[in-house]
């Protein structure tokens, strides 16, 4: 485990000026931190608190703040507790060099000034307390623009504007320099650092800093624009990142006393999508948002929906949406917590039930790529295949062959459907000879489903192709207790299992998140999850005919959204083909958050509850799906409408547990209507018929394009 992991710093936003030069910043007056070498401690090493080198005094603190105070322009007037005025409010960041104890612990109260009792009076708390409230409010992202006189402008009326009269390459950063501390997220959790704020520079602002507008093409001439911005930097106090492209760091260290420390992301839109992957840093999920609906990134739009972004998710976004949802679930759910030893020592560890480092993989679930899965594969050992439904076996029955259309319905969310309360193995998994079943314990469990009975109608629930087992097979918890509950399946006869030594709805607050987040994008398109029948289909369809900016944000943004919880879950089980073997195996399977089995549970547990859903609308309307693909059923019908599929009570409202309408993650969206010849053709032809159904609208008639 690298020492990194371990030695990171908790957020402290106390927005306060307070020690002297050499322990300034530290959050803790007279004191600093440095590292010790700890053989025993996780990573070698931890951080401890000492003595301030310059053996400050409460006198010549008082005399630096006061300096301090006055170089940058604030009027010092304490209060009559004696505590220290405030200024912008102070983030933390990656560059900081130095750890942190964690937020309301001793260390991190507010300090009186050294002549004045400590003992605070009410007004003092009140005024503490609306400090560390006024320290959240930052802002997430901010575009810088040229106006029309040639001055800098920000789109963010609450900021304050640059200075000076043009849009030079100094005046940029002296801007970014003066306002970064309150460019920034709040962090989700008090074991955890807040993200850096978005700084999205413009064409124009490229233009009038002779900058080039197109990324430049060769390293020669990255390197002298890339130099450039290092020399306007520097003049300012400010640092930038070993790694400079269309996205970098601006930093600035607590030790370097040109003002509060502070990182951001600053962002060349122009620059977006364009060179290779290791200069365009910021990302494709960066990229898609900045479009404008053109195809040409724009800043404005770009800082517009990183601040709704940040608002509906709380967390900046990454690289990918598949990296952006695993850094949401750590900013949630961290791994790592801050403990104090007796001699008032902090260090960071594991936390109880966190997801730890190192190749965890279970060999009957070690993942596509994983050797251990090519041998048992080579050697005709079992695996475990818990996948989404790819199924199309059943023939049409003489009745279903006869009627006129196919209507597909497509399950919204189905995974977020899952996810909030599932308990997932955050331990190991022990292997047992001899187990015993527990539908509350997450694992793997080798069970034979060969005899038993299922409905002939619908996919079996056990297998991704839905054709019944012919022996036994290795499945995850929620597949045997649903085996178990509705079929009659006796977990006595389980043969052998992996169970975790601990089971937790580790993904409860990430699902919170996201599910909010799309259906805040959904009520934004005009299709809350309020709406049922014939209102829902209606919306739906008219969900794309949007005329403003957060019309089309919100379009872009649902799309994110989705990519994130699907490619969340996909990351369980990374294959990264970009890297090598040897690459993967270091960097990918030895990774706290490469768990296929993980990815196991959620992909059976969302084919479990649809299967369910299937089997109480067959039960009370007699319709049944004759093709599946992953979440959308395929059924026959006598009209291009879904009268005949849905069941509904007689005060007209959807049946509870069946497949019913709606954009609430589980519920369905009506996909199109497909006439039954073309459908006959695709299964002559043995191709899945869902592939036809980009192909018709809603009466069943062709299009030529195609819908989400």
């Amino acid at each position: 485990m690298r020492p990194d992991r371990i030695m990171t710093a908790a957020p402290e936003r106390t927005g306060r000026i307070y020690g002297c030069r050499s322990c300034f910043g530290s959050g803790r007056p007279g004191h600093v931190r440095v590292p010790e070498s700890v053989p025993t401690a996780p990573g070698g090493a931890r951080w401890v608190w000492q003595t301030c080198p310059a053996r400050c005094t409460s006198e010549t603190r008082r005399a630096a703040v006061t300096a301090e105070v006055a170089r940058r322009g604030i009027a010092l007037a304490a209060d009559s507790a004696g505590t220290i005025p405030r200024v912008s409010p102070v983030r933390d960041n990656e560059h900081q060099g130095e750890v942190q104890p964690p937020a309301g612990t001793a260390s991190h109260q507010e300090e009186p000034a050294p002549a004045v009792s400590t003992r605070a009076t009410t007004a003092g708390k009140a005024r503490r307390g609306a400090g560390r409230q006024e320290s959240r409010q930052l802002v997430a992202a901010v575009a810088l623009e040229v106006a029309d006189g040639g001055q800098l402008v920000a789109d963010v009326a609450d900021l304050p504007a640059p200075d000076g009269d043009g849009a030079t390459l100094p005046e940029v950063f002296g801007w970014v320099a003066a306002v970064g501390p309150v460019i920034g997220v709040p962090r989700l959790h008090a074991d955890v650092r807040g993200s850096d704020g978005t700084v999205c520079l413009s064409a124009a602002v490229l233009r009038a800093a002779k900058l080039p507008v197109k990324l430049p093409a060769t390293p020669a001439a990255m390197e002298r624009t890339a130099g450039k911005l290092r020399k306007a930097a520097a003049a300012v106090g400010l640092e930038l990142g070993e790694s400079i492209g269309a996205g970098f760091k601006a930093f600035r260290r607590a030790s370097q006393g040109g003002g509060p420390r502070l990182s951001v992301r600053v962002l060349v839109v122009p620059w977006l999508g364009q060179g290779d992957a290791g200069a365009v840093a910021s990302g494709a999920l960066v990229t898609a948002l900045a479009d404008d609906g053109t195809g040409t990134p724009d800043a404005l739009t770009l800082a517009r929906r990183v601040r709704r972004f940040v608002a509906d998710l709380g967390v900046t976004p990454g690289s990918t949406t598949a990296v952006t949802s695993r850094q949401l679930l750590e900013a949630v759910r961290p791994r790592f917590g801050w403990t104090q030893d007796d001699a008032g020592r902090w260090a960071s560890s594991l936390r109880p039930g966190a997801l730890p480092d190192g190749d965890t993989t279970v060999p009957v679930a070690a993942g596509a790529r994983h050797p251990v899965t090519r041998e048992r594969a080579a050697a005709r050992e079992l695996l475990c295949e818990e996948e989404d439904f790819k199924w199309w076996a059943r023939e049409l029955t003489a009745e279903e062959a006869e009627l006129p259309y196919a209507v597909a319905v497509d399950a919204c969310a189905s995974y977020l459907s899952v996810t909030e309360t599932l308990r997932l193995p955050a331990g190991p998994l022990a292997h047992t000879a001899s187990p015993r079943f527990d539908k509350a314990d997450a694992g793997l469990w080798l069970c034979d489903f060969s005899g038993i009975e299922t409905e002939a109608e619908l996919p079996h629930p056990a297998t991704f192709t839905g054709i019944r087992p012919t022996g036994p097979g290795w499945y995850t918890t929620p597949t045997v207790a649903y085996m178990a509950q509705a079929y009659g399946f006796d977990p006595a006869t389980i043969g052998e299992a992996y169970v975790s030594s601990h089971s937790v709805a580790f993904l409860k607050e990430w699902t919170g998140r996201v599910r909010a987040a799309y259906k805040a994008g959904m009520g934004a398109l005009g299709v809350p999850d309020t709406l049922t029948g014939a209102e829902f289909v209606t919306a739906w369809q008219g969900r794309k005919a949007v005329a403003d900016d957060a019309g089309r944000d919100a379009l872009v943004l649902v799309d994110a959204y989705k990519s994130i919880y699907k490619g969340g879950v996909g990351k369980w089980a990374d294959s990264a083909r970009h890297r090598s073997d040897d690459g993967w195996a270091e960097e990918v399977a030895a990774a706290w958050h490469y768990r296929p089995e993980v990815r196991h549970h959620i992909i059976a547990a969302a084919r479990i509850a649809g299967h369910r859903r299937m089997r109480k609308t067959l039960a009370l309307t007699g319709r049944a799906p004759f093709a599946i693909n992953v979440d959308q059923l395929m059924y026959a019908a006598p009209a291009a409408d879904l009268a005949s599929l849905l069941a509904v009570r007689a005060d007209g409202k959807p049946e509870p547990g069946t497949v019913r309408l709606g954009s609430a993650p589980g519920s369905y969206k009506w996909d199109s209507s497909v006439p039954m010849a073309a459908v006959s053709e695709s299964l002559a032809a043995r191709v899945h018929p869902s592939r036809l159904t980009h192909d018709y609208d809603l009466t069943g008639s062709p299009v030529t394009t195609t819908e989400d």
